[in-house]
């Protein structure tokens, strides 16, 4: 079914395009500690740092798409049984990526047992991480697990 089509006289290049992500802070219970799954990036910017997986959102899959494509291609994590992804909320600070502007679409999820991960895609090495031993982080990606934090501490309290 095609698309729709813009209005006459709508000019599709009159606001500066950008560019959507999808980020996922992944987090465990290992031995009673909190852990988050982190990802070395491979590639700049940031290379050699640690941050959360995630990418770019093809024009053909939704962000939530994106996010477990993602997640597969740089952890290994492909079949994740029980990995209820959530929605965490939207990061689009104008500067939070050097390379243009780019808004991210954050999403969390406490994942009970799971494997161990291993660096793919533009991930050199991935693993789980203390979660108070997980940082600084690329981008923004401190603050998105700080929030992932508080809203899976949150839900723990009153589940």
């Amino acid at each position: 079914m095609p698309g729709p089509i813009a209005p006459e006289g709508y000019d599709k290049y009159a606001h500066e395009p950008f560019a959507v992500t999808a980020d996922l802070a992944v987090l465990t219970i290992r031995d009673g500690v909190l852990h988050a799954l982190l990802v070395e990036r491979g590639q700049e910017p940031y290379k050699g740092h640690w941050a959360l997986p995630g990418g770019f959102v093809q024009p053909d899959e939704s962000a939530e798409t994106a996010a477990r494509r993602e997640l597969a291609e740089e952890t290994a994590l492909s079949d994740v049984s029980g990995l209820h992804l959530e929605q965490l909320r939207t990061y689009s600070e104008p500067d939070r990526d050097p390379r243009m502007r780019v808004v991210t679409v954050a999403f969390t999820a406490l994942l009970p047992h799971p494997p161990e991960p291993h660096g793919g895609s533009d991930a050199a090495q991935a693993r789980w991480v203390p979660y108070d031993k997980a940082g600084p982080l690329a981008f923004d990606h401190d603050r998105i697990l700080a929030d992932a934090h508080e809203r899976v501490g949150a839900k723990l309290e009153y589940t």
